[in-house]
Protein backbone atom coordinates (compact mmCIF):
# COMPACT_ATOMS: atom_id res chain seq x y z
CA UNK A 1 0.00 0.00 0.00
CA UNK A 2 1.36 3.39 -1.02
CA UNK A 3 0.94 6.14 1.56
CA UNK A 4 1.98 9.68 0.69
CA UNK A 5 0.12 11.30 3.59
CA UNK A 6 2.19 13.57 5.83
CA UNK A 7 2.17 12.90 9.56
CA UNK A 8 0.56 15.41 11.90
CA UNK A 9 3.99 16.91 12.61
CA UNK A 10 4.85 17.09 8.91
CA UNK A 11 1.48 18.61 8.02
CA UNK A 12 2.05 21.35 10.57
CA UNK A 13 5.43 22.12 9.02
CA UNK A 14 3.91 22.20 5.52
CA UNK A 15 1.24 24.65 6.68
CA UNK A 16 3.90 26.88 8.21
CA UNK A 17 5.86 26.79 4.96
CA UNK A 18 2.79 27.70 2.92
CA UNK A 19 2.10 30.65 5.21
CA UNK A 20 5.66 31.96 4.88
CA UNK A 21 5.46 31.65 1.09
CA UNK A 22 2.21 33.60 0.89
CA UNK A 23 3.00 36.26 3.49
CA UNK A 24 6.72 36.80 2.92
CA UNK A 25 8.18 35.12 -0.16
CA UNK A 26 5.67 36.12 -2.86
CA UNK A 27 5.76 39.81 -1.83
CA UNK A 28 9.58 39.72 -1.92
CA UNK A 29 9.66 38.59 -5.57
CA UNK A 30 9.54 42.17 -6.83
CA UNK A 31 13.02 42.70 -5.35
CA UNK A 32 14.68 39.85 -7.28
CA UNK A 33 17.84 40.98 -9.07
CA UNK A 34 18.36 38.92 -12.26
CA UNK A 35 21.31 36.58 -11.82
CA UNK A 36 21.73 37.51 -8.15
CA UNK A 37 18.45 36.75 -6.41
CA UNK A 38 17.33 38.72 -3.36
CA UNK A 39 19.55 41.35 -1.70
CA UNK A 40 20.89 40.11 1.64
CA UNK A 41 18.96 42.73 3.60
CA UNK A 42 15.74 41.09 2.39
CA UNK A 43 16.94 37.47 2.15
CA UNK A 44 18.57 37.04 5.56
CA UNK A 45 15.56 38.02 7.70
CA UNK A 46 13.38 35.64 5.67
CA UNK A 47 15.88 32.82 6.16
CA UNK A 48 15.97 33.49 9.89
CA UNK A 49 12.20 33.23 10.05
CA UNK A 50 12.40 29.85 8.33
CA UNK A 51 15.06 28.69 10.81
CA UNK A 52 13.01 29.92 13.76
CA UNK A 53 10.09 27.76 12.57
CA UNK A 54 12.27 24.64 12.15
CA UNK A 55 11.97 24.48 8.36
CA UNK A 56 15.59 25.02 7.36
CA UNK A 57 17.58 22.66 5.08
CA UNK A 58 14.89 19.98 4.91
CA UNK A 59 16.99 17.83 2.54
CA UNK A 60 19.55 16.97 5.22
CA UNK A 61 19.31 14.60 8.21
CA UNK A 62 18.89 16.10 11.67
CA UNK A 63 22.51 15.53 12.73
CA UNK A 64 23.63 17.69 9.78
CA UNK A 65 21.28 20.56 10.56
CA UNK A 66 18.24 19.49 8.53
CA UNK A 67 14.85 17.89 9.20
CA UNK A 68 15.51 14.28 8.16
CA UNK A 69 11.85 13.52 7.39
CA UNK A 70 12.30 11.48 4.22
CA UNK A 71 11.90 11.88 0.47
CA UNK A 72 8.09 12.06 0.44
CA UNK A 73 8.03 14.94 2.92
CA UNK A 74 10.85 16.66 1.02
CA UNK A 75 8.77 16.33 -2.15
CA UNK A 76 5.65 17.75 -0.51
CA UNK A 77 7.65 20.66 0.90
CA UNK A 78 9.32 21.43 -2.41
CA UNK A 79 5.93 21.48 -4.12
CA UNK A 80 5.22 24.48 -1.91
CA UNK A 81 8.65 26.11 -2.21
CA UNK A 82 8.80 25.66 -5.99
CA UNK A 83 5.92 28.06 -6.53
CA UNK A 84 8.48 30.88 -6.31
CA UNK A 85 11.94 31.11 -7.85
CA UNK A 86 13.31 32.32 -4.51
CA UNK A 87 11.49 29.79 -2.32
CA UNK A 88 14.28 27.17 -2.18
CA UNK A 89 16.90 29.82 -1.36
CA UNK A 90 14.82 31.24 1.46
CA UNK A 91 14.35 27.76 2.93
CA UNK A 92 17.95 26.58 2.55
CA UNK A 93 17.27 23.97 -0.12
CA UNK A 94 18.63 25.71 -3.23
CA UNK A 95 20.61 23.81 -5.86
CA UNK A 96 23.45 23.15 -6.42
CA UNK A 97 24.21 23.52 -2.70
CA UNK A 98 21.72 20.77 -1.81
CA UNK A 99 23.41 18.13 -3.95
CA UNK A 100 26.89 19.26 -2.94
CA UNK A 101 25.99 19.14 0.75
CA UNK A 102 24.70 15.58 0.34
CA UNK A 103 27.96 14.51 -1.33
CA UNK A 104 30.02 16.16 1.41
CA UNK A 105 27.89 14.55 4.08
CA UNK A 106 28.18 11.05 2.62
CA UNK A 107 31.67 11.09 1.11
CA UNK A 108 33.54 13.96 2.74
CA UNK A 109 36.19 13.59 5.40
CA UNK A 110 35.71 15.20 8.80
CA UNK A 111 37.97 18.06 7.71
CA UNK A 112 36.07 18.54 4.42
CA UNK A 113 32.73 18.60 6.19
CA UNK A 114 33.96 21.13 8.73
CA UNK A 115 35.50 23.43 6.12
CA UNK A 116 32.81 23.21 3.43
CA UNK A 117 29.62 21.48 4.62
CA UNK A 118 28.97 23.44 7.80
CA UNK A 119 29.30 26.86 6.10
CA UNK A 120 26.96 25.74 3.28
CA UNK A 121 24.32 24.54 5.75
CA UNK A 122 24.63 27.84 7.61
CA UNK A 123 24.35 29.74 4.30
CA UNK A 124 27.67 31.44 4.93
CA UNK A 125 29.05 30.37 1.53
CA UNK A 126 27.71 29.03 -1.79
CA UNK A 127 29.02 26.32 -4.10
CA UNK A 128 28.76 24.87 -7.62
CA UNK A 129 29.21 21.53 -9.39
CA UNK A 130 31.35 21.18 -12.54
CA UNK A 131 30.59 18.15 -14.71
CA UNK A 132 29.27 19.36 -18.09
CA UNK A 133 31.67 20.18 -20.91
CA UNK A 134 31.04 22.06 -24.14
CA UNK A 135 32.58 19.51 -26.52
CA UNK A 136 31.21 16.40 -24.80
CA UNK A 137 27.62 15.20 -24.91
CA UNK A 138 25.88 16.05 -21.66
CA UNK A 139 23.80 12.91 -22.13
CA UNK A 140 26.97 10.79 -21.88
CA UNK A 141 29.26 12.36 -19.26
CA UNK A 142 31.54 9.29 -19.30
CA UNK A 143 33.33 11.05 -22.16
CA UNK A 144 34.47 14.09 -20.16
CA UNK A 145 37.91 15.31 -21.15
CA UNK A 146 38.91 17.36 -18.10
CA UNK A 147 41.65 15.34 -16.43
CA UNK A 148 43.70 15.32 -13.24
CA UNK A 149 47.22 13.94 -12.93
CA UNK A 150 49.07 13.13 -9.72
CA UNK A 151 52.19 15.18 -8.99
CA UNK A 152 53.67 14.36 -5.62
CA UNK A 153 51.09 15.14 -2.94
CA UNK A 154 49.02 17.23 -5.36
CA UNK A 155 46.60 16.69 -8.25
CA UNK A 156 46.93 18.93 -11.32
CA UNK A 157 43.60 19.57 -13.08
CA UNK A 158 43.31 20.73 -16.70
CA UNK A 159 40.20 21.22 -18.83
CA UNK A 160 37.10 23.33 -19.36
CA UNK A 161 33.59 23.08 -17.95
CA UNK A 162 30.50 25.01 -18.94
CA UNK A 163 26.96 25.79 -17.79
CA UNK A 164 28.23 25.68 -14.22
CA UNK A 165 25.27 27.08 -12.33
CA UNK A 166 25.93 29.48 -9.44
CA UNK A 167 29.68 29.73 -10.16
CA UNK A 168 29.44 33.51 -9.96
CA UNK A 169 28.56 33.34 -6.26
CA UNK A 170 30.52 30.26 -5.22
CA UNK A 171 33.38 29.89 -2.77
CA UNK A 172 34.26 26.43 -4.07
CA UNK A 173 33.44 24.05 -6.91
CA UNK A 174 33.23 20.26 -6.96
CA UNK A 175 34.98 19.17 -10.17
CA UNK A 176 34.66 15.88 -12.05
CA UNK A 177 37.94 14.96 -13.74
CA UNK A 178 39.37 11.82 -15.32
CA UNK A 179 42.04 10.28 -13.09
CA UNK A 180 42.34 6.87 -14.77
CA UNK A 181 41.64 7.00 -18.52
CA UNK A 182 42.26 3.25 -18.87
CA UNK A 183 39.53 2.23 -16.41
CA UNK A 184 35.96 1.23 -17.22
CA UNK A 185 33.83 4.19 -18.42
CA UNK A 186 32.10 4.73 -15.06
CA UNK A 187 35.31 4.31 -13.08
CA UNK A 188 37.52 6.79 -14.96
CA UNK A 189 36.63 9.96 -13.08
CA UNK A 190 37.03 11.30 -9.56
CA UNK A 191 35.68 14.32 -7.70
CA UNK A 192 37.76 17.18 -6.31
CA UNK A 193 36.94 20.16 -4.12
CA UNK A 194 38.53 23.27 -5.64
CA UNK A 195 38.42 26.70 -4.02
CA UNK A 196 37.25 29.32 -6.51
CA UNK A 197 40.15 31.62 -5.59
CA UNK A 198 42.64 28.95 -6.69
CA UNK A 199 44.94 30.66 -9.24
CA UNK A 200 44.35 27.75 -11.63
CA UNK A 201 40.61 28.49 -11.87
CA UNK A 202 39.59 30.79 -14.73
CA UNK A 203 36.10 32.30 -14.85
CA UNK A 204 35.83 32.57 -18.62
CA UNK A 205 32.31 33.95 -18.99
CA UNK A 206 28.79 33.95 -17.63
CA UNK A 207 26.79 32.33 -20.44
CA UNK A 208 23.64 34.32 -21.33
CA UNK A 209 20.59 32.05 -21.05
CA UNK A 210 16.85 32.20 -21.70
CA UNK A 211 15.74 32.63 -18.07
CA UNK A 212 17.02 35.15 -15.54
CA UNK A 213 15.76 33.91 -12.18
CA UNK A 214 18.80 31.74 -11.41
CA UNK A 215 21.37 33.04 -8.95
CA UNK A 216 25.05 33.11 -9.74
CA UNK A 217 24.72 32.68 -13.50
CA UNK A 218 25.73 29.71 -15.67
CA UNK A 219 29.47 29.95 -16.16
CA UNK A 220 32.15 28.57 -18.41
CA UNK A 221 35.18 27.72 -16.26
CA UNK A 222 38.76 26.87 -17.18
CA UNK A 223 41.11 24.75 -15.06
CA UNK A 224 44.64 25.60 -16.10
CA UNK A 225 47.29 23.57 -14.28
CA UNK A 226 45.00 23.90 -11.29
CA UNK A 227 46.83 22.38 -8.32
CA UNK A 228 44.95 20.96 -5.36
CA UNK A 229 46.15 18.97 -2.38
CA UNK A 230 45.72 15.21 -2.30
CA UNK A 231 43.11 15.53 0.44
CA UNK A 232 40.87 17.62 -1.82
CA UNK A 233 39.51 14.43 -3.44
CA UNK A 234 36.01 13.38 -2.42
CA UNK A 235 35.74 9.67 -1.76
CA UNK A 236 38.20 7.34 -3.47
CA UNK A 237 39.78 7.50 -6.95
CA UNK A 238 37.32 6.40 -9.62
CA UNK A 239 34.19 7.07 -7.51
CA UNK A 240 33.18 10.25 -9.34
CA UNK A 241 30.19 8.83 -11.19
CA UNK A 242 29.01 6.86 -8.18
CA UNK A 243 28.95 10.06 -6.13
CA UNK A 244 27.31 11.99 -8.97
CA UNK A 245 24.43 9.52 -9.05
CA UNK A 246 24.08 9.95 -5.30
CA UNK A 247 23.13 13.59 -5.85
CA UNK A 248 21.18 13.27 -9.10
CA UNK A 249 18.43 10.88 -7.96
CA UNK A 250 17.11 12.95 -5.04
CA UNK A 251 17.80 16.08 -7.08
CA UNK A 252 15.40 14.98 -9.83
CA UNK A 253 12.70 14.29 -7.24
CA UNK A 254 13.20 17.81 -5.92
CA UNK A 255 13.10 19.32 -9.42
CA UNK A 256 9.87 17.50 -10.28
CA UNK A 257 8.12 18.63 -7.09
CA UNK A 258 9.30 22.21 -7.55
CA UNK A 259 7.86 22.05 -11.04
CA UNK A 260 4.55 21.11 -9.44
CA UNK A 261 4.77 24.27 -7.37
CA UNK A 262 5.16 26.29 -10.58
CA UNK A 263 2.29 24.35 -12.18
CA UNK A 264 0.03 24.94 -9.18
CA UNK A 265 0.66 28.67 -9.17
CA UNK A 266 0.22 28.94 -12.95
CA UNK A 267 -2.96 26.88 -12.71
CA UNK A 268 -4.36 29.10 -9.94
CA UNK A 269 -3.63 32.20 -12.01
CA UNK A 270 -5.29 30.62 -15.06
CA UNK A 271 -8.47 29.60 -13.22
CA UNK A 272 -8.78 32.90 -11.35
CA UNK A 273 -8.35 34.94 -14.53
CA UNK A 274 -10.77 32.74 -16.51
CA UNK A 275 -13.46 33.35 -13.91
CA UNK A 276 -13.18 37.14 -13.92
CA UNK A 277 -12.16 37.95 -17.50
CA UNK A 278 -15.08 38.37 -19.91
CA UNK A 279 -15.19 38.15 -23.68
CA UNK A 280 -18.33 38.56 -25.80
CA UNK A 281 -20.25 39.21 -22.63
CA UNK A 282 -19.40 35.97 -20.79
CA UNK A 283 -16.48 34.84 -18.58
CA UNK A 284 -13.67 32.91 -20.26
CA UNK A 285 -14.53 30.07 -17.88
CA UNK A 286 -17.67 29.39 -19.94
CA UNK A 287 -15.70 28.81 -23.13
CA UNK A 288 -15.20 25.12 -23.95
CA UNK A 289 -11.57 25.58 -25.01
CA UNK A 290 -10.74 27.17 -21.67
CA UNK A 291 -12.60 24.41 -19.86
CA UNK A 292 -10.47 21.89 -21.77
CA UNK A 293 -7.32 23.76 -20.71
CA UNK A 294 -8.38 23.55 -17.06
CA UNK A 295 -9.50 19.92 -17.14
CA UNK A 296 -6.42 18.71 -19.02
CA UNK A 297 -4.12 20.61 -16.67
CA UNK A 298 -5.82 19.21 -13.58
CA UNK A 299 -5.51 15.62 -14.83
CA UNK A 300 -1.91 15.98 -15.97
CA UNK A 301 -0.80 17.71 -12.77
CA UNK A 302 -2.37 14.96 -10.69
CA UNK A 303 -0.50 12.30 -12.68
CA UNK A 304 2.82 14.13 -12.33
CA UNK A 305 2.29 14.55 -8.60
CA UNK A 306 1.44 10.90 -8.00
CA UNK A 307 4.31 9.65 -10.14
CA UNK A 308 6.75 11.86 -8.27
CA UNK A 309 5.49 10.91 -4.82
CA UNK A 310 5.59 7.24 -5.81
CA UNK A 311 9.26 7.58 -6.74
CA UNK A 312 9.93 9.38 -3.44
CA UNK A 313 8.04 6.66 -1.54
CA UNK A 314 10.18 3.95 -3.17
CA UNK A 315 13.31 5.84 -2.11
CA UNK A 316 12.03 6.02 1.46
CA UNK A 317 11.51 2.24 1.37
CA UNK A 318 15.10 1.76 0.23
CA UNK A 319 13.97 0.42 -3.16
CA UNK A 320 15.50 1.04 -6.57
CA UNK A 321 13.62 4.02 -8.04
CA UNK A 322 15.76 4.72 -11.11
CA UNK A 323 13.00 3.91 -13.59
CA UNK A 324 10.45 6.00 -11.70
CA UNK A 325 12.87 8.93 -11.40
CA UNK A 326 13.53 8.92 -15.16
CA UNK A 327 9.79 8.65 -15.79
CA UNK A 328 8.94 11.75 -13.78
CA UNK A 329 11.84 13.68 -15.31
CA UNK A 330 10.52 13.66 -18.88
CA UNK A 331 6.82 13.39 -18.02
CA UNK A 332 6.94 16.23 -15.50
CA UNK A 333 8.93 18.50 -17.81
CA UNK A 334 6.30 18.21 -20.53
CA UNK A 335 3.39 18.91 -18.19
CA UNK A 336 5.24 21.86 -16.65
CA UNK A 337 5.63 23.51 -20.04
CA UNK A 338 2.08 22.67 -21.14
CA UNK A 339 0.40 24.09 -18.03
CA UNK A 340 2.36 27.34 -18.13
CA UNK A 341 1.69 27.67 -21.87
CA UNK A 342 -2.07 27.29 -21.33
CA UNK A 343 -2.04 29.80 -18.49
CA UNK A 344 -0.30 32.35 -20.71
CA UNK A 345 -2.78 31.70 -23.51
CA UNK A 346 -5.73 32.32 -21.19
CA UNK A 347 -4.17 35.59 -20.02
CA UNK A 348 -3.50 36.72 -23.60
CA UNK A 349 -1.21 39.72 -23.85
CA UNK A 350 -1.21 40.07 -20.05
CA UNK A 351 0.41 36.63 -19.80
CA UNK A 352 3.09 37.71 -22.26
CA UNK A 353 3.90 40.75 -20.11
CA UNK A 354 5.91 40.90 -16.90
CA UNK A 355 2.82 41.92 -14.91
CA UNK A 356 2.41 38.26 -13.92
CA UNK A 357 5.12 35.69 -13.14
CA UNK A 358 4.00 33.53 -16.07
CA UNK A 359 6.44 34.79 -18.70
CA UNK A 360 9.33 34.18 -16.31
CA UNK A 361 8.04 30.71 -15.50
CA UNK A 362 7.80 29.98 -19.24
CA UNK A 363 11.40 30.94 -19.99
CA UNK A 364 12.78 28.99 -17.04
CA UNK A 365 10.63 25.93 -17.78
CA UNK A 366 12.13 25.28 -21.21
CA UNK A 367 15.38 24.15 -19.60
CA UNK A 368 13.52 21.37 -17.76
CA UNK A 369 13.62 19.32 -20.97
CA UNK A 370 17.44 19.46 -20.91
CA UNK A 371 19.09 19.70 -17.48
CA UNK A 372 19.75 16.63 -15.33
CA UNK A 373 19.55 14.54 -18.48
CA UNK A 374 17.52 15.36 -21.62
CA UNK A 375 14.04 13.88 -22.06
CA UNK A 376 15.23 11.55 -24.80
CA UNK A 377 17.77 9.86 -22.53
CA UNK A 378 15.26 9.37 -19.71
CA UNK A 379 12.75 7.84 -22.15
CA UNK A 380 15.47 5.45 -23.26
CA UNK A 381 16.27 4.55 -19.63
CA UNK A 382 12.61 3.82 -18.88
CA UNK A 383 12.17 1.67 -21.99
CA UNK A 384 15.35 -0.31 -21.39
CA UNK A 385 14.39 -1.09 -17.80
CA UNK A 386 10.91 -2.17 -18.87
CA UNK A 387 12.35 -4.54 -21.48
CA UNK A 388 14.76 -5.89 -18.88
CA UNK A 389 11.93 -6.50 -16.42
CA UNK A 390 9.86 -8.30 -19.05
CA UNK A 391 12.76 -10.53 -20.06
CA UNK A 392 13.37 -11.45 -16.43
CA UNK A 393 9.67 -12.23 -15.92
CA UNK A 394 9.49 -14.40 -19.04
CA UNK A 395 12.61 -16.30 -17.98
CA UNK A 396 11.12 -16.98 -14.55
CA UNK A 397 7.86 -18.26 -16.11
CA UNK A 398 9.70 -20.70 -18.35
CA UNK A 399 11.76 -22.22 -15.53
Amino acid sequence: MFDFSPTEEQNELLQKAQKIMEEDVYPAEEYIIPGKGLPDEILKPLQQKVKDQNLWAAHLPKHAGGLGLGAVFLGLLNEILGSSAIGPRVFGTAAPDTGNSEILLNAGTEEQRKKYLEPIVNDEIRSCFALTERDVSGADPTGIETHAEKDGDEWVINGKKWFISNAGMSSFVIVMAVTNPEALPHERASMFIVDMDNPGVEKIRDIPVMGDYSEGGHWELGFNNCRVKEDSMLGSPGEGFKLAQMRLGPGRITHAMRWLGVMNRSFDLMVSYALKRKTRGVPLAEQQTIQNFVADSEAEMASARLLTLHAAWKMDQGEDARKEISLIKFHGAKILNDVINRAIQVHGSLGYSKDTPLEGFYREARAAHIYDGPDEVHRMVVAKRIFKEYKKREKELTV
